[in-house]
């Protein structure tokens, strides 16, 4: 069987995320062993692609319009775009696949996928869709970096049509990348789950920015609104979509926190102290717990 460290790579985006992943692959896959491995690229920014090949990270760059020529030397593709872009690059590129390749992609949102796959799915292509949960409040190649994934999560979403030696060499790759815990599930879960753990924070941070009466309040600050606030450097594009695309689970969410952040507000306007310090006390209780299991799953 071919070594991952042999494999040739494709990376359909060499944006902030693509070309973290490219930097990642590059030193901790192929660099660190006695590869024949390469990695092409392409994007729709020539000056992203030539800097990627200028810095080493990508043995070949190719623009938009060649992307079928890419493709067709791949065993194993990265796309690493908007969720609507990869739904529409993976039908328009159904036919230009290698026969064999493992076919990956990052989007925040699964639903969109899967209730389209009959659309581009082949059965000589594994299809494995996949989450890192990692990223950053910057965008563009620029800002991309290998070290991004270390200890961080990532969720795989196997089909009953993946082949285990596909997925187990898939694991092997994120597990060489630096992330340290791998969680398999269904788009159902992965789009609730993820509408909470990323979404709805996007969402509190984006609005407790906007509340704020004026722009010289960090002056006031001591590190918790800017703990809270990093995430509002917000990629607006890209997180309109994933609002969209996941809308009723975000809603779910933010209804409940809206209900809990309610029953705080109630407490403080009644002076009812032993209802915030008991509000306060199983919120502290309910972290402690989540803090174990991360420790324990990690």
């Amino acid at each position: 069987m071919k070594k991952l460290s042999d494999f040739t790579f494709g990376i359909v985006g060499l944006g902030l995320m693509g070309g973290s992943l490219a930097k990642a692959i590059r030193e901790y896959v192929l660099d660190e062993h006695n590869s024949t491995g390469k990695i092409l690229g392409c994007d729709v920014n020539a000056v992203s692609v030539s800097l990627s090949v200028e810095q080493h990270i990508v043995d070949k760059g190719y623009s938009s319009e060649q992307t079928d020529e890419m493709l067709r030397q791949c065993d194993f593709v990265y796309i690493c775009l908007y969720p609507h872009a990869t739904l529409k690059f993976l039908q328009e590129h159904k036919s230009d696949f290698k026969s064999g390749a493992i076919v990956s992609d990052i989007s925040g949102v699964k639903s969109l996928l899967f209730e389209n796959m009959n659309s581009f799915l082949r059965e000589d292509v594994d299809f494995i869709p996949g989450h890192p949960m990692a990223g950053s409040e910057r965008e563009g190649y620029v800002h991309s970096s290998g070290e991004v994934f270390k200890n961080r999560n990532y969720i795989v979403l196997p089909l009953p049509s993946t082949k285990k030696e596909n997925l187990e060499m898939f694991k092997l790759l994120i597990t060489a990348m630096g992330f340290t815990r791998i969680i398999e599930t269904d788009y159902h879960v992965h789009d609730h789950k993820i509408a909470f753990t990323s979404q709805l924070c996007h969402v509190i941070a984006s609005a407790l920015v906007n509340s704020a009466e004026d722009t010289k309040i960090t002056a006031f600050g001591g590190g918790s609104y800017e703990d809270l606030t990093r995430i509002a450097l917000i990629n607006a594009p890209l997180w309109t979509e994933l609002f969209l695309s996941n809308k009723n689970e975000l809603l779910n969410h933010i209804n409940n926190f809206q209900k809990s952040l309610e029953t705080l507000k109630t407490a403080i306007e009644k002076d009812d102290s032993n209802a915030i310090e008991k509000y306060l006390e199983d919120v502290r209780v309910k972290r402690t717990a989540m803090s174990r299991i991360d420790t324990v799953e990690k």
